[in-house]
């Protein structure tokens, strides 16, 4: 088994490209309603290491420092931006697995309950080397 990271960004995606808030309250519920259970379903199977979602693009800082002076913090999102993390599943399973929920959440309900289309991106953790392998 190894972890997984199934990360999920802003943006339109295969049959959704209205921001999610501009959806009817009832459709955000459902969406959130599912977002909560692919939680538990990954919970009880013992596969799941950690789950966020993160706030809005426009509440990111972006921090640049050098080792001297100040660092530099600034608001985001900015244009030059093309993909702005939404959230994220970490699970410790095999990539098979991670693959098939990858394809659940991006399944997730969105306007009328139409499966969205998501893309969610799938990376495998690496792992350092152990300190007597240095």
């Amino acid at each position: 088994m190894a972890k997984f990271l199934l990360l999920m960004n802003y943006g339109p995606a295969a049959n959704c490209d209205v921001p999610m808030d501009q959806w009817a309250h009832e459709d955000v519920a459902a969406h959130i309603r599912f977002q909560q259970d692919l939680g538990k379903e990954l919970a009880e199977n013992g596969e799941l290491v950690d789950a966020q979602g993160l706030a809005s693009p426009e509440l990111a800082k972006t921090v640049t420092y050098t080792g001297s002076g100040a660092p530099v913090i600034t608001d985001g999102p900015f244009p030059e931006s093309k993909e702005l993390l939404a959230g994220y599943w970490m699970v410790d399973t095999t990539l098979e697995r991670a693959l098939e929920i990858a394809a659940k959440a991006s399944a997730a309900p969105g306007p009328n309950g139409v499966p969205i289309g998501q893309p969610i991106e799938v990376r495998e953790l690496m792992s350092a080397p152990a300190s007597t392998d240095l």
